[in-house]
């Protein structure tokens, strides 16, 4: 019989066992039954665990003894509900059915709270009770076959925690509703942190604001709504984390802080609060800090450790987004009021200037009605005047509609038009200027099959700068001015024989003060003539 008892450390301490004041009895006088389950149980690196008897007395293989913890080996030979009272009334009606119907019964991610190391211990367990049947056929026994699964289900339920807190987050539009919103999604589920409160920094080093909370509310004097880091009636040892930058651990002291706090999961009072820094992330000194009730269920091990700390993390990087897009948003209200000032310089100025050029165009054109009585040499120097004015009312006008383009308020007003003969009578005003510097204009715009909704003033803007520039830099050849209709638009082109654009500059081409230098070809389409039409006509005045 001794010899069936084959475990490795079970098996040993098993022969050496004192069986007879056990309900077992003596080795020798155990049953086949009980000797063919004691064989496989003790040979099996499977954890196995067999209850015997009317009293479920208990024996087990090497892999089992891990589960019982610090029970192991005073459980060997006890009755179950000796060694398991405080999971009895979990487990008890299992071995009830097991007994009473010869059934086997199986469980999956079964909470049990086993007090295995001197607390009670949140765990779970898959685990199987198949019947084991005497010489007389009745249950004589159960076989327990049994995985832990308790890391699995924690760090599953932990890492779906940390995801809907990525999640809840990431919206988050200043620091505090980053607090907000976190303390709002941790008080749904407080099994792993039975309280939260967040604190941000004040502008001193050593200050914090108390933001949010969440789980279970502890005494105004232990949270204040500003905590100082060197009061030293506080238990939380601030100074100690923000010099380390590490976490802070506190053992609930009863004596000086009052009755220990309970969470709303477990009955257990809470031992343990954890001081944990929010890291900064324009200093190196923490944004803040979170201070944390330690389940009464878990040890503070590493795991534990890491995933507060992950909490802590996803929280300083809420915090950073949050940062950020409140930095960009202030960088865009300062830009923003920067081309707000930029457009009322423009208005103001052209406004100013259409002053005085009105002043002097009227006394000119009053002189020039009259020119008959000048001399040949005053006349051409005035008229010299008259165009120049013009032509610098036309550049004021163009600023004056730029400020009104900035500020949004330029409004085209779109007409039915025969573009191909505005066109054509828009580049013959150069036909003169153009031969006369030996160059040949060509037109080539034939009527279309209907009018085109244009705005007419700009799209005179547009077709005088394009020729004008493509004028300025063509010393021999010629300029070409084509419209044609591809469906639904209608395509202007303006080509010479100039000296070109590099081709670095072409994606530049319609940027505002880039230039439409020497093109050798520039593109317009109507009537898709909104911004894209205004940002062109732009781009040629700077150039123009």
């Amino acid at each position: 019989m001794t010899n069936d008892l084959n475990g490795v450390e079970l098996g040993e301490r098993m022969r050496d066992f004192d069986w007879a004041q056990t309900p077992f009895g003596a080795p020798g006088l155990w049953p086949q039954s009980l000797r063919s389950a004691a064989s496989i149980c003790l040979s099996s690196r499977f954890p196995i665990a067999i209850y015997w008897g009317a009293q479920l007395s208990l024996l087990y293989n090497d892999a089992w003894s891990p589960i019982l913890g610090e029970k192991h080996p005073w459980a060997l030979g006890r009755s179950g509900r000796d060694v398991w009272p405080e999971i009895w009334s979990e487990i008890g009606p299992l071995f009830d059915t097991v007994q009473q119907t010869g059934e086997g019964v199986w469980q999956q991610d079964q909470l049990l709270p086993m007090h295995r190391h001197g607390y009670t211990e949140e765990c779970y367990f898959n685990f199987t009770f198949s019947p084991i049947r005497g010489e007389n056929g009745a249950v004589a026994g159960i076989f327990n076959a049994v995985i832990e699964t308790t890391y699995r289900v924690i760090e599953e339920r932990r890492a779906g925690l940390l995801r809907a807190l990525s999640e809840n987050t990431a919206g988050a539009r200043s620091a505090a509703e980053a607090c907000t919103r976190a303390a709002a999604l941790l008080d749904r589920d407080q099994t792993d942190l039975p309280f939260c409160y967040f604190y941000l920094r004040e502008d001193g080093m050593r200050s914090f604001r108390r933001i949010a909370h969440a789980g279970t509310a502890l005494p105004e004097a232990l949270c204040p709504a500003t905590l100082d880091a060197n009061d030293a009636m506080l238990p939380w040892q601030v100074n100690e984390m923000i010099v380390s930058a590490r976490s802070v651990e506190i053992v609930w002291d009863s004596d000086r802080f009052g009755p220990a706090p309970r969470g709303s999961v477990w009955p257990e009072p809470l031992s343990q609060v954890l001081t944990v820094p929010i890291s900064g992330h324009q200093t190196s000194a923490p944004s803040g800090l979170l201070l944390v009730g330690i389940s009464p269920r878990r040890a503070l091990d590493e795991s534990y450790r890491t995933f507060i700390d992950r909490v802590a993390l996803q929280v300083a990087t809420a915090i950073g987004n949050a940062d950020a897009y409140e930095a960009e948003r202030r960088r865009a209200e300062a830009l923003a009021a920067i081309d707000e000032a930029k457009t009322t310089f423009f208005s103001n100025v052209s406004h100013e200037f259409r002053t005085p050029l009105t002043l002097m165009l009227g006394p000119l054109e009053d002189i020039l009605a009259h020119r008959e009585q000048l001399t040949s040499a005053d006349q051409e120097r005035l008229e010299a005047a008259y165009r120049n004015a013009l032509r610098l009312l036309r550049l004021v006008n163009s600023l004056l509609d730029f400020s009104r383009l900035e500020a949004g308020r330029l409004q085209a007003t779109y007409a039915p038009t025969d573009l191909a003969q505005l066109t054509t009578d828009l580049a013959s005003v150069f036909r003169s200027m153009i031969e006369s510097a030996g160059l040949e204009l060509l037109l080539d715009c034939p009527p279309l099959a209907e009018p085109i909704y244009v705005d007419r003033e700009l799209w005179e803007k547009i077709v005088l700068n394009l020729i004008s520039n493509a004028f300025k830099f063509t010393f021999a050849g010629s300029i070409a001015v084509g419209l044609r209709s591809h469906g639904a638009v209608v395509e202007l082109t303006v080509a010479d024989t100039g000296t070109g654009i590099p081709e670095s500059e072409l994606p530049t081409i319609s940027s505002a003060f880039t230039g439409l230098r020497a093109r050798k070809a520039v593109r317009l389409r109507a009537p898709a003539l909104g911004s894209r039409l205004f940002r062109n006509w732009c781009a040629c005045t700077a150039a123009a």
